[in-house]
């Protein structure tokens, strides 16, 4: 066995010397939030007023309800942030808009419509200012059963939802969306193939502007006009007999992107609580190199 020599190592505090550590200033700036010059504040004509400023990118854990199991979950959202700035101030305190959300996060807020209103309209009243906007995204998780064994397991789309408040017009404008993943089979393929039809994944994006904010699941009413307009459905868990009865009803039902693109927008139209929408949709490709895309959009008071 080979024996090494034990090293002899400075300290911790010369180590960190050793790379370039040193020691703190006397500073001769004020240390006491009183005495501190506070620029963001300074009045003046600052040329423009701006529509949005503020943080994105912020990570933290929600709750949400869910009429699909689970009821009850928490998950990690991700947040933006914004107000309106006047042409007279420099900046607004973006720490503040952190500060009210770990508030909310406090009183373990659950996220729904109503409550991203009510945030977006206290926003604009703690930041002093006429506009907020706040945007959030975040995994949503239900589970599914194949169609023949009851084998269940967990799914998850991607929602979105924004809540904008106007001060001046004591208005709310809330907006919602969904990701979600599905199967297609192509008809032209099925059309003209002896046996088989080559199918892909396809990605449905719905964003969709309320005429008020919503109390029931929107997040279900989005899911099922992606889903149930598509060949199939994706399963977690998906044994012979299960895969059987997907694949078939995907032969059943074949479509173009454009159809699914199309079929989802009728769905949308009848829901009587969305003002306007936007549809996208993806498919895979699983015999071509590229992608299929898709997209319309639509305003019922146009």
């Amino acid at each position: 066995m080979a024996l090494h020599l034990k090293k002899i190592l400075p300290n911790k505090e010369e180590r960190h010397k050793l790379f370039g550590s040193v020691p703190p200033i006397k500073g001769k700036k004020p240390t006491d939030k009183e005495n501190m010059p506070d620029l963001q504040n300074k009045p003046n004509d600052y040329l423009f007023p701006i529509e949005k400023v503020g943080i994105s990118n912020v990570r933290h854990p929600v709750n949400i309800t869910s009429e699909l199991d689970p009821g009850h979950q928490t998950t990690v959202a991700q947040f933006t942030l914004t107000t309106s700035l006047i042409q007279q101030s420099k900046g607004i305190n973006m720490s503040r808009l952190t500060e009210l959300l770990h508030e909310y996060h406090k009183k373990n807020w659950t996220l729904d419509l109503s409550s991203l209103s009510q945030f977006s309209k206290e926003l604009v009243q703690w930041m002093e200012q006429d506009h907020a906007e706040v945007e959030v995204s975040f995994p949503w998780f239900f589970e599914r059963k194949g169609p023949a064994t009851g084998k269940g397991g967990l799914m998850h789309a991607d929602m979105w939802m924004k809540s904008s408040y106007q001060e001046e017009e004591k208005k709310h404008s809330p907006s919602i969306g969904i990701t979600a993943a599905v199967t297609t089979l192509c008809p032209c393929s099925k059309e003209i193939s002896e046996y088989s039809a080559h199918n892909q994944r396809g990605m449905v994006t719905i964003k969709a502007n309320l005429y008020e904010h919503v109390s029931f699941d929107w997040k279900k009413e989005l899911l099922e006009a992606a889903e149930t307009n598509a060949s199939a459905l994706l399963h977690p868990v998906l044994k012979r007999p299960d895969e059987k009865m997907v694949t078939e009803q995907a032969y059943e039902n074949p479509r173009f992107v454009e159809d699914l693109c199309r079929l989802i927008a009728a769905d949308l139209y009848e829901m009587d609580f969305i003002r306007s929408f936007q549809v996208e949709c993806r498919n895979e490709e699983s015999i071509h190199l590229h992608d299929a895309v898709a997209a319309l959009s639509f305003s019922k008071e146009e």
